[in-house]
């Protein structure tokens, strides 16, 4: 595993994290709470995210409706210490924990709520890296930040970024940490992957300009980037697709498939999964600090394994990016 300095900080997070949004749970969704993978599985798939090397697991408040941290911190109970000690646990709050007008958003109320409850079902006495999981326009960004700055100063969290926030946000927030003099946001968590470039342009420029890291959700773009769908075939049982569609369906069309097909080919001269070679695209990207895994079986962690292993050439980088990022289909 290779591990990166996170932004501009001293903070070394592997290469690829744990995404732990499907314990319990298939996000933030209500109307699966109680689903998603079993504590049992969840452990299997930490135990081997440890293996592989991974020592940064992406959690939420709301994943399964807190079904998430808890599976994470009763596995972290029956570990040794030096298993805490040796990882980086990520947390977010912004999205609803409930059906009251005050039990979501980034008020300073519900951040300070919300850390405390996170740390509880953890098991842990602070988190290392703390997440904004989205914008919230009922509440100023002065006061976000500074209640997040609070809990920095008390130590109950150790970096801060945010997620789901255009450039222009970031920008803004940056602004106002460097006014007041707080603690910035130290990253951004967008979606990415060759399928879904649009943070290419401004978001990437504004990493590289002030020094954030860049963590990427949806790596392989909810399984299309791994072969596995067909245009016109149904859904295979079980599959991403079948439970939450929505984020990706602005990419099912012909077009999308015919890429995938170029895709294809250049995996299967590079004798490697398409999984595999997307994975290894990102884990190539001079501006991509961690791409964000969300495996629901050990053997979903086979292409990180060839992504990790897969060197390519500045051209070959440029034409695998190009498959998605041209106009031509």
């Amino acid at each position: 595993m290779e591990y990166r300095n996170l932004g501009r900080t001293g903070l070394r997070i592997s290469a690829f994290g744990m995404g732990c949004g499907n314990f319990g749970g298939i996000g933030s969704a209500p109307e699966f709470f109680g689903q998603g993978e079993s504590e049992e599985e969840a452990f299997a798939l930490l135990d081997r995210a440890v293996e592989l090397g991974i020592n940064y697991l992406d959690t939420a408040n709301a994943y399964g409706g807190g079904r998430s941290e808890a599976t994470i911190g009763k596995w972290l109970a029956a570990k040794d210490p030096a298993v805490r000690d040796n990882l980086l646990i990520s947390s977010k709050v912004a999205n609803p924990v409930g059906p009251g007008p005050n039990q979501r958003g980034l008020s300073r109320r519900h951040i300070l709520e919300q850390i405390d409850a996170s740390l509880s079902r953890l098991g842990v006495d602070h988190l290392d890296m703390y997440l904004v999981h989205e914008p919230d326009p009922t509440t100023p960004l002065e006061e976000t930040l500074d209640a997040l700055d609070s809990l920095l100063v008390a130590g109950k969290v150790r970096y801060i970024g945010a997620s789901n926030f255009p450039a222009w946000l970031m920008t803004k927030s940056l602004w106002i940490s460097d006014v007041t003099g707080g603690h910035r946001f130290e990253w951004i968590q967008n979606s990415f992957n060759l399928i879904d470039q649009k943070e290419q342009a401004e978001m990437l420029e504004l990493c590289r300009d002030q020094g954030l890291g860049f963590t990427n959700f949806s790596p392989l773009c909810g399984g299309l980037l791994t072969g596995k769908y067909r245009f016109d075939g149904d859904y295979p049982e079980g599959s991403r697709m079948t439970k939450r569609p929505e984020p990706y369906l602005e990419h099912w069309n012909e077009d999308t498939f015919t890429r995938l097909d170029r895709l294809a080919a250049v995996a299967a001269e590079a004798e490697v999964s398409m999984a595999g070679l997307a994975l290894g695209w990102l884990h190539n990207h001079p501006d991509v600090t961690s791409s964000i895994v969300g495996p629901r079986r050990p053997s979903h962690f086979d292409p990180v394994e060839e992504a990790l292993a897969l060197q390519l050439t500045d051209s070959e980088w440029e034409e695998i990016g190009g498959i998605f990022d041209g106009d031509d289909g």
